[in-house]
């Protein structure tokens, strides 16, 4: 991973840089292993896959208790996290960075997988034709887990460009009614 400044990171979040070992057949590249410390947040819950289109929006979204841990593996999106627990020393910083494949897009996307703690708000929007985001959770799915902030909010702040594709769960505000697991 060449350039995720160490000041912009987030409390929690944390990166892997991935490595792919390429022969004339393809490559082969590891993901995620339960020994990583990247991993050691949870237990596995779910493996889901998202194929998105050119200009989609999906913001913001959090959770009370579940992590994520997020991999692009085709297409290039735009992934914006903001750490939005009081409690945290990083509280109100925002990370932006580009994910997906590096060969295709540039050094400034990178090929890793990143962790998402509770409290900090994730978002994307897909610059290529399409990407396909994999992300496995800490749970299974629980609608009265996850939180929503209208993608557009002022919360943080962030200029998701011009004609951003977004459904109605993404324009609709939702507190978890489950309580959010604080910083130890």
């Amino acid at each position: 991973m060449s350039s995720i400044p160490e000041s912009n990171l987030i409390l929690g979040v944390e990166f892997k840089a991935l490595k792919s070992h390429g022969d004339e057949r393809g490559f082969f590249r590891e993901i995620i292993r339960s020994s990583d410390k990247l991993f050691e947040a949870g237990v596995f819950g779910q493996w889901s896959h998202s194929l998105m289109q050119r200009n989609v929006v999906k913001a913001w979204h959090y959770h009370h208790v579940q992590y994520d841990w997020w991999y692009v593996p085709i297409g290039q999106v735009q992934t914006v996290l903001f750490d939005n627990r009081e409690e945290s020393p990083t509280f109100k910083r925002k990370l932006v960075f580009k994910m997906g494949q590096t060969a295709q897009y540039g050094a400034d996307t990178f090929e890793l997988c990143v962790r998402i703690p509770p409290g900090v708000l994730h978002g994307l929007r897909v610059l290529s034709e399409e990407a396909h985001l994999f992300y496995i959770t800490s749970m299974t799915y629980d609608p009265e887990e996850e939180g929503r902030i209208p993608f557009d909010s002022e919360v943080a702040g962030h200029d998701w460009g011009a004609s951003p594709i977004v459904v109605e769960n993404d324009r609709r505000f939702f507190v978890p009614k489950r309580a959010r697991q604080r910083l130890r």
